[in-house]
């Protein structure tokens, strides 16, 4: 399976911001944005991953991530010239795909739970049509939602629903089997000028080959795309790494505890950036995982 970190936009909504800075660098407590949900990718055991974002960003994070070499992985970038929509990523990266199946995620998700990269591993094993994660919101009018039947298979979806039959909101996170490039290249323009990710969606839901998996009350999923949620995501993850002691999207811990690198490895990491908690973090690690 390849990988897509779709990290494009303008990052209107954060705004003075991001009038400088691309969203995906801005700071989510300790780590850059964009490692968070590239480490989703990582869990899944996904290696080879194309990160899309706009033309004056990509130089920014090839300076940042580079080749992925030091993690063990394969990372390659493009440009998304102009916003339009998430399903152009499947039109941009089918080179990148080739014939195999894809996860893509958004680059301003994090996810983080009991289990959940189990559940990662297990969707990447065994792609059939698509597979999207559900997280329970009290406010469903606000978000993309999916109804599902006892077997999880998607009933409908329906974008910011009036009267909602359900409280899934559908995240930024989608794997699918190869066919997924062929309905990107079907689909057309929404009235937003943009290719709709929920119309690849129903085109799954229309062959029955939908599923959302509900994320339990152990997992998290922010959505970093407003002031308030930025500042919620990093609060959350400073408690989980100051009360538990561990790191949240750590990507040469979890290059290491996924076997792409090994100890010695990890420790130059940390040894790079020993003058910081995190580098000094990296060496810990090594050592305990020798």
């Amino acid at each position: 399976m390849k990988g897509i970190v779709l990290a494009g936009g303008t990052g209107s909504r954060l705004l003075p911001l991001t009038r400088a800075m691309s969203k995906q660098l801005l700071s989510v407590y300790n780590k850059p944005l964009v490692y968070y949900p590239l480490s989703v990718l990582m869990l899944a055991g996904i290696r080879e991953i194309l990160v899309i974002s706009t033309p004056s960003t990509v130089p920014l994070l090839r300076a940042l991530l580079g080749d992925g070499n030091q993690l063990g992985i394969e990372l390659s970038y493009a440009a998304q010239d102009e916003p339009r929509g998430i399903a152009d990523a499947f039109r941009i990266g089918a080179g990148h795909v080739g014939d195999d199946d894809v996860a893509l995620i958004l680059g301003d998700n994090l996810f983080h739970g009991a289990g959940f990269a189990r559940r990662l591993q297990e969707c990447a094993a065994a792609p059939d049509g698509c597979t999207l994660f559900g997280y329970p919101v009290s406010d469903p009018e606000r978000y993309g939602i999916g109804e599902v039947d006892g077997d999880g298979m998607l009933v409908s979806i329906e974008e910011k629903p009036l009267r909602p039959r359900a409280n899934n909101a559908i995240t930024g996170l989608y794997f699918y089997d190869n066919e997924v490039v062929d309905i990107s290249r079907r689909i057309t323009p929404s009235a937003r000028g943009e290719l709709e990710i929920t119309d690849v969606n129903r085109e799954y839901l229309k062959q029955g080959r939908a599923r959302l998996i509900r994320l339990s009350r152990g997992n998290t999923w922010f959505d970093c795309g407003t002031h308030d949620s930025l500042l919620a995501a990093g609060q959350y993850v400073q408690v989980i790494e100051q009360r538990q002691g561990v790191r949240v999207a750590c990507l040469e811990e979890i290059a290491l505890r996924m076997g792409f690198i090994d100890a010695d490895a990890c420790y130059r990491l940390g040894e790079q950036m020993r003058q910081s908690d995190y580098g000094r973090y990296l060496t810990d690690i090594a050592y305990a995982l020798d």
